[in-house]
């Protein structure tokens, strides 16, 4: 009896496992706190380290309050020496974790022992520690941080692999995937591209391993993509494995953990303060995204010749990868001098716009009164900050699952205009400020901006205290306090 009481009075334990990206680390933050806050859980983060400096890693998790007894643990560094200099960065993140082993198990061994430890979540790309999890007999969950179509459609991927022997880009007809619209195969996430890269085994691993999940927690919500999540809770696809919509979890609060340490860039609030309401476009490609010089002219352009009031968040472009600053590779040059001559004292002087050089407080830029639409690479973050904020969206994807993402906000959703690439693969400047005037004033920005508001209604209620996520998320809290006690 006393042995039970214990047992019950000893808060549950969850180690959590993010592969290097913030895109991955931030909504894993955002589902710990709930679950401290709101299930009384304690968390313990244990990071893979891919020889970077994992400086904003380190500044986010190092930023939580002790009070919320979420603790972290960073892996000794790996190393990628051995690989090209070329390789995808799927390859590189699911790496991160599989060549981290040893050390986490040496921690997860010390947390089974020292704690009531009830679950292990991974990300997307983290099924390589589902084997140590098993030794120790915790229960493996994935918290998959985008949407319930791709998730059908990694499920469906080793399917898809025998059935095509083609590209995907090369397909003739969409592809069908249950319960969402139908995807283009030029529109299928990054690492599905290539058959003979290295990514795309990795994928079809990570594919051929997902059924041996105890669950999924996904980052989306029933109303946003109600066809998918029927399809997936339903077994038509995913084998029948528990999958829980527990989003959209995003950032909330003041700061911005990626920001850069100067608050000169809070200026731009005080300038959306004096703009008209809902007339700003907001441009922003994330903390990933890049483009190159000859795109980041046409993009200048075309802001500066749609007439329109914008504020653009500018990186320095580069030449190989739309992904440049994907694990937080910042330039050294000054992304000012890489504008258009002229273009700076242009838009000053026509009180036409606002640059800020690599950050933008991005979630209060959304919440903010004069912002009227959003210019974004469809990351799943920001796409979910933009629902929750009612902001429609001009769809720009460069990389990684984005043109999935678009394909779910245009085709599915109706909340976004998508940009169109020429044969020289840009978008031009006349394009672009046709994009800018329709999304701002035009009558097709009226009905996107609608329906955006309908969802970003959803999105409130799903989260409420009886909305479908908050019980979705209680039932694996309860599934999970149902745990024996694990350990020694």
């Amino acid at each position: 009896m006393e042995t039970q009481y214990k047992q019950e009075t000893v808060p549950a334990h969850v180690a959590m496992v993010p592969t290097p990206g913030m895109g991955h680390l931030i909504p894993l933050v955002e589902l710990a706190k709930r679950l401290v806050l709101h299930h009384n859980f304690r968390v313990t983060f244990i990071v893979p380290n891919d020889g970077s400096s994992m400086k904003t890693q380190k500044k986010l998790l190092e930023s939580l309050p002790e009070s919320l007894m979420i603790s972290t643990v960073f892996l000794p560094p790996v190393s990628f020496d051995d690989l090209p200099g070329d390789v995808k960065i799927e390859t590189r993140i699911t790496l991160s974790l599989s060549r981290s082993l040893p050390a986490f198990r040496d921690c997860l061994k010390v947390l089974a022992g020292s704690t009531r430890l009830v679950a292990l979540v991974v990300d997307l790309f983290g099924v390589a520690a589902f084997e140590v999890a098993r030794e120790f007999n915790v229960p493996p969950y994935i918290f998959f941080p985008t949407t319930a179509m791709l998730l059908s459609f990694i499920f469906l991927s080793p399917e898809f692999d025998e059935k095509f022997t083609c590209e995907y880009k090369d397909l003739a007809e969409p592809l069908q995937i249950p319960g969402s619209v139908p995807v283009h195969g030029r529109d299928v996430a990054d690492p599905f591209q290539d058959k003979k890269d290295e990514a795309y085994k990795w994928v079809l691993y990570l594919a051929k391993n997902y059924p041996s999940a105890s669950g999924f927690m996904v980052n989306s919500f029933m109303d946003l993509e109600s066809g998918a999540f029927k399809a997936l809770m339903e077994g038509e696809v995913g084998f029948g494995v528990p999958v829980y919509p527990v989003g959209p979890l995003v950032q909330t609060g003041s700061r911005n953990i990626e920001q850069v340490d100067n608050d000169d860039q809070f200026e731009c609030l005080k300038w959306l303060d004096q703009q008209p309401s809902g007339s700003v476009l907001f441009v922003c490609f994330g903390s990933g995204g890049t483009l190159s010089q000859e795109q980041f002219n046409e993009l200048a352009f075309g802001l500066e010749m749609s007439g329109q009031k914008f504020l653009w968040v500018v990186k320095s472009p580069h030449e190989k990868a739309s992904n440049a600053t994907y694990f937080g590779v910042q330039s050294i040059n000054d992304p000012f001098d890489f504008l258009p001559k002229g273009f700076l004292e242009r838009i000053k002087n026509k009180d036409l716009g606002l640059i800020v050089p690599s950050w933008a407080p991005q979630i209060q830029v959304l919440s903010h009164g004069s912002t009227g639409g959003f210019l974004t690479h469809c990351g799943w973050n920001s796409t979910l900050e933009s629902i929750v904020h009612g902001v429609p969206l001009i769809a720009w994807p460069l990389y990684a699952e984005q043109k999935m993402n678009a394909v779910l906000l245009t085709d599915d959703l109706k909340v976004a205009l998508r940009v169109q690439v020429d044969e020289n693969g840009l978008v031009g400047r006349d394009d672009i400020a046709k994009y800018a005037r329709g999304l701002i004033e035009g009558e097709e920005g009226k009905l996107l901006k609608n329906n955006m508001k309908k969802l970003k209604d959803s999105a409130a209620i799903v989260l409420s205290q009886d909305g479908s996520s908050t019980k979705s998320l209680a039932e694996v809290a309860e599934i999970w306090k149902n745990q024996e006690k694990i350990g020694n």
